[in-house]
């Protein structure tokens, strides 16, 4: 497909409206709750889905001059959504369109950037969304927390040229904030959301959810943002909270200081999987729904394995603590989506949503199915598009995974992608070769002092 205005071939770009494709003969997981269905079509005209049905019916209804693909019973199932990424943290081009890359060949057809340098992610956003390059939908947040997080490096690197805390992707907030005008400029930047971050009271998180929510933008925050408690965040209305580790703050008899001034965690007390603390806030999520991003299985990934005894010590039991909550928020009824805020080795065939998904049903007694759901609808969900993506339903957008293996005999089976459809382009995986960046542009960059990747220190 050609750009309308230049001309220039346009290699990713989705089909036109009025052309009409058949995927025939799939075992589909529709997202929905159903149970899959075999012998099933699936007919897309441009972009978005026309109809799902019986081969059969469908068969007898088909459009003239319809494309169809036999799938010989394999199995579909909707685009898979990553609800926690960074893209550029610092800002690094070519790394991030080698992730955006593996990802959409993967099957990932959506993400949530959770606050980066807005500056290159948006044109990201908008280079993936009209088919310059390869990769996922783009749903990003623009940053807000008090002005003693703004000396953190990180905001450095995503502000180059610029005064951290003073750009509209990244604010600095005091009791003296114009909050109309905050989130208005955080909006011109074309953010899908606030990011709450740390350093800001209960009343200045709720202060900022109610303006938000006013001129029709959704909150994502840390579940914890140092002084507001867990608690306090969910009960200001925000729409999503990250990191279930954070949860292990709530029903603390220590106040909560700072983000830079973490207490320890009592990990003994969640020992056990049924902390009373956490069930009634994993209550009060519910009744609000609230959606978790667990960020479940960073701790147990080669990306934050540390080095030395101590360090790795450290990284198992947070890896423990987060498999006790998340499930413990699973059985609660709580509703969870799959994000993984790491990468995995550029080398590595796969993303670190694999690994997530694999994290929660083996060591947080999830069903493949339920994980489906939560890396599918409720990862739409979090990012607020689940009227347009997270189920393959007709009306929707033609986002789905073509897999050669049941993943809900085995959540492993998604290695066995065959072919990404996003917005109705075909992604076949036989076409993906892995583009691994120079090691000194991977973008998950590290801490001065600590030898871990960056967002570590988010969860500590």
């Amino acid at each position: 497909m050609a750009d309308e205005a230049s001309g220039a071939p346009v290699p990713y770009a989705p089909p036109a409206a009025g052309t009409v494709a058949v995927y025939r003969g799939a075992t589909l997981f529709d997202g929905t709750g159903s149970p899959p269905r075999p012998s099933t079509s699936i007919v897309i005209d441009g972009q978005y889905i026309l109809a799902v049905g019986d081969d059969a019916e469908i068969s007898a209804e088909l459009p003239a001059g319809a494309e169809v693909f036999d799938l010989d019973g394999r199995f579909v199932v909707p685009g898979l959504i990553d609800s926690h990424q960074h893209l550029a943290t610092p800002p690094d081009r070519p790394a991030a369109e080698a992730v955006l890359r593996r990802l959409v060949y993967s099957g990932v057809t959506a993400v949530r950037d959770m606050a980066d340098d807005l500056r290159q992610v948006g044109d990201l956003a908008r280079a993936s969304l009209v088919g310059e390059i390869p990769g996922p939908d783009i749903r990003y947040a623009a940053l807000m927390a008090g002005p003693g997080f703004f000396d953190d490096p990180r905001t450095h690197q995503v502000t180059q040229g610029e005064v951290p805390g003073a750009v509209p992707w990244m604010q600095a907030v005091t009791a003296d904030t114009d909050l109309r005008l905050a989130v208005a400029l955080a909006r011109g930047t074309h953010a899908a959301a606030i990011k709450v971050y740390a350093d800001l009271d209960h009343a200045t998180v709720a202060a900022i959810t109610e303006e938000a929510h006013r001129q029709g933008i959704p909150v994502w925050a840390h579940a914890a943002v140092f002084p507001a408690t867990p608690r306090q965040v969910v009960l200001a209305g925000v729409d999503s909270v990250s990191h279930v580790t954070l949860l292990a703050f709530e029903g603390r008899d220590a106040e909560l200081t700072s983000y830079k001034h973490k207490p320890p965690v009592d990990h003994d007390r969640f020992a056990a999987g049924d902390d009373p603390g956490v069930e009634e806030l994993f209550a009060l999520m519910c009744r609000r729904g609230t959606v978790l991003d667990a960020t479940a299985g960073m701790w147990a990934s080669d990306a934050l394995a540390g080095d030395g005894p101590e360090a790795v010590a450290k990284a198992a039991a947070d890896s423990e603590l987060a498999a006790r909550l998340t499930a413990q928020a699973h059985r609660a009824g709580v509703d969870i989506c799959t994000g993984t805020d790491y990468e995995t080795d550029p080398k590595d065939p796969f993303p670190a949503l694999y690994e997530e998904l694999a994290f929660l049903v083996d060591r947080c007694g999830m069903s493949p199915a339920d994980v489906l759901r939560s890396a599918t609808l409720l990862g739409a969900r979090s990012a607020g598009v689940e009227d347009m993506r997270g189920s393959v339903e007709a009306g929707k957008l033609a986002d789905f995974v073509v897999l050669d293996a049941d993943p809900l005999a085995d959540i492993g089976h998604l290695r066995s992608v065959s072919l990404t459809v996003k917005r109705g382009r075909r992604f076949e995986r036989s076409d993906f070769v892995p583009a691994a960046p120079p090691a000194e542009t991977h973008h998950r960059t590290p801490n001065p002092g600590d030898r871990q990747p960056h967002r570590v220190e988010e969860t500590r």
